[in-house]
């Protein structure tokens, strides 16, 4: 059982093997399950030359917004530039590669990557740019595009609970693309809130079996909130 044991003390050994001009898979919704110690270490390597998969890029001052504020990201394929004023001046100025994909449809890309299918086709995009230069097909009177699947060289996910051998469990909608991308990476990286040891976590309850991770390391997290929104308290009745 000890060789199945995937956990790793440093992000150096998380991380080994990331270098200049790969592919990753960042999971995350906004700055919600993102894995932030994974991106912060990625700024201190100064990899560079990145093409980063990810719903968004997170905000300019946190999450792979850091990351594109040293220029370390070439290509970003995303669905939403978010609040993020650095991800978008790069994009408008071109000096950030932009392949803006419909949010289902970056979804099912990485997932079909997971899953070892090349392509599949999809009625989202037909008759916009995003169908430009790629095959399209009529099937039962519906016109669809064909979308490319989506792999990585480095997939980096965070989890809530992982035990050592890489069985993961998602949070609430922390879970988002966190998922499906540890599945499509060559080499799966996780950053949990809590590592237990094997069967303490309940079959039933697992999300991503650990045949598809390949490092686990334990980290605590910040938790930044990108929109703060409260409601304004009602103080009428306290004066009265």
């Amino acid at each position: 059982m000890a060789g199945l044991n995937k956990v790793v003390h440093s992000y150096e050994e998380a991380l080994n093997g990331l270098t200049n001009d790969m592919t990753i898979m960042v999971g995350g919704f906004g700055l919600c399950g993102i894995p932030e110690g994974l991106i912060n270490h990625m700024v201190k390597m100064g990899v560079s030359g990145l093409t980063a998969i990810s719903n968004n890029a997170g905000v300019d001052d946190f999450g792979l917004g850091l990351l594109l504020k040293q220029r370390q990201i070439a290509t970003m394929i995303a669905s939403y530039v978010g609040e993020n004023a650095t991800f978008e001046q790069q994009m408008l100025s071109g000096e950030l590669n932009v392949i803006l994909t419909p949010q289902g449809t970056l979804a099912e890309k990485i997932r079909a990557g997971g899953a070892g299918i090349p392509a599949f086709f999809t009625a989202t995009g037909y008759g916009t740019p995003i169908a430009d230069g790629k095959e399209t097909r009529e099937i039962k009177g519906r016109h669809y595009v064909l979308e490319e699947s989506l792999t990585a060289d480095f997939a980096l996910v965070r989890a809530w609970k992982a035990d050592t051998m890489g069985n993961l469990i998602f949070r609430k909608t922390a879970a988002n693309f966190n998922p499906m991308m540890a599945t499509a990476g060559k080499i799966t990286v996780v950053e949990a809130e809590e590592i237990v040891q094997p069967g303490e976590l309940d079959p039933n309850h697992i999300h991503t079996p650990g045949i598809y991770v390949d490092r686990v390391i334990q980290a605590s997290f910040e938790k930044r909130i990108e929109q703060r929104t409260v409601k304004a308290s009602d103080t009428s009745a306290a004066k009265a």
